[in-house]
């Protein structure tokens, strides 16, 4: 559930709106205003606009292993938080192109590359991702990153909010706990702490089998209050988890038990299925920060032992505000390696699908990958795209099954790889 692509081949945006807004708007509608659907939609869109991931909730260890990235590769990707698109670089791209409708996502990652280009070393790099909570961090922006930013992006993060703060002081106040994303996670805090539950009980598990049993015992029986089944089955309460109506409906259809369960079912996966010891996304959600121990885990852009590699390759990563289908119809033919996609085609309509993967068989390099995620299980591409184009691609359904298995994040239903046939 991540940053809207909105991968369409765009028409001029109104002059009259912001082009962001515009790309944005139009990612999402697909009813009449008055209509019911109409209005969720314009609702999502609403609240799409400002930062929504802090951290991406798309796995890059999973994500590399799909792509088998190779030294001059040459990548695309959503950009979303940018936790994935740094974490490429390990690999030694040739490039990162980074895209998001979201122009506060486009801010977002521009000051994290001119953090890791600008600040004078890793403890000053993870003080700022990392613990994201420390005063220091206004004096390191002001110092080390402010001069290097496009006047757009420095004034996004300089602009005051109602509350009279600078948006850059969310550095100070855990970053992490803001954002859609992070407003989201902090409400099912609250409901949970209603019940008694603290969800942060948890992260003292010392074994699997506690992780079980807490979650058995604390968290599950949560999602059969009438509370909570009640508000999942809204499809705006499922907003700040970036999932727009047509994701919902997306969502719902894997499986006949309500959201809730399925949302339950999924939350089980991410509390039990992997050790605390490797699953950072779970310090997130349980606990609404990383791990505070040194040898926590950690995003791999954000791992000490990765920061030298990064840094030194920074200049071969850009992010643009432009969705996937316009960005790629700019580009030469045969021209790409590695496509991500994250789950933005669960709302697309045939349409926009066919439209992007045209753009995505016209700009692949021989051997080309493509991986996206899915709400519901199944693969949405057979019966959608033009099998005149779908027939150009592998579907590599049982590696996609494993990998599926291996992505820590656990709120996806499906992890699917595709590779361009030889000639």
């Amino acid at each position: 559930m991540q940053s809207m692509s909105g991968a369409l081949t765009l028409r001029k945006p109104d002059a009259a709106k912001p082009a962001g807004r515009t790309r944005l708007d139009r990612a999402v509608r697909q009813n009449p205003l008055l209509s019911r659907a109409g209005l969720s939609e314009r609702l999502f869109a609403h609240v799409f606009k400002g930062l929504v991931y802090p951290q991406i909730w798309e796995d890059p260890d999973v994500d590399m292993q799909a792509l088998r990235i190779r030294p001059g590769d040459r990548i695309v990707t959503i950009a979303s938080g940018g936790c994935n698109a740094l974490s490429y670089l390990i690999a030694d791209p040739a490039s990162v192109e980074a895209v998001d409708l979201n122009t506060a996502h486009v801010a977002f990652n521009r000051l994290k590359l001119a953090a890791v280009a600008n600040f004078p070393e890793y403890e000053t790099f993870y003080r700022f991702y990392g613990k994201a909570d420390d005063r220091g961090n206004i004096a390191a922006y002001q110092r080390f990153i402010q001069p290097h930013l496009d006047a757009q992006s420095r004034a996004y993060w300089e602009k005051r909010t109602l509350s009279g703060r600078r948006r850059i002081s969310i550095f100070t106040r855990d970053l992490y706990r803001h954002g859609l994303l992070g407003f989201f996670i902090g409400c099912g805090h609250r409901v949970a702490r209603l019940y008694g539950i603290d969800p942060r009980d948890l992260l003292k598990a010392e074994t699997l089998d506690d992780q079980r049993r807490f979650f058995d015992a604390a968290i599950a029986p949560l999602f059969e209050k009438r509370l909570v089944r009640w508000a999942t089955s809204r499809k705006s309460s499922l907003f700040g988890l970036g999932i727009p109506p047509q994701q919902y409906n997306a969502l719902a259809s894997a499986g006949d038990a309500g959201m809730a369960s399925i949302l339950r079912a999924r939350l089980e996966r991410l509390a039990c299925d992997f050790p605390l010891s490797e699953n950072y996304f779970a310090w997130q959600a349980f606990g609404r920060s990383y791990s505070h121990e040194e040898a926590g885990p950690l995003p791999p852009y954000l791992s000490r032992g990765n920061f030298a590699a990064i840094r030194a390759r920074i200049g071969r990563a850009s992010v643009v505000n432009a969705s996937f289908t316009e960005f790629l119809a700019a580009k030469p033919d045969g021209s790409v390696d590695c496509f991500v996609l994250l789950d933005a085609q669960d709302w697309m309509t045939d349409g926009q699908l066919n439209e992007l993967w045209r753009e995505i068989t016209r700009t692949a390099a021989p051997g080309a990958r493509v991986i996206f995620r899915t709400a519901a299980a199944e693969n949405l591409l057979p019966g959608r795209v033009e099998p005149s184009i779908l027939q150009r691609w592998a579907y590599r359904e049982t590696e996609s099954k494993a990998l599926h298995g291996r992505d820590r994040s656990s709120i996806y239903g499906g992890f699917h790889l595709h590779v361009l046939k030889a000639d």
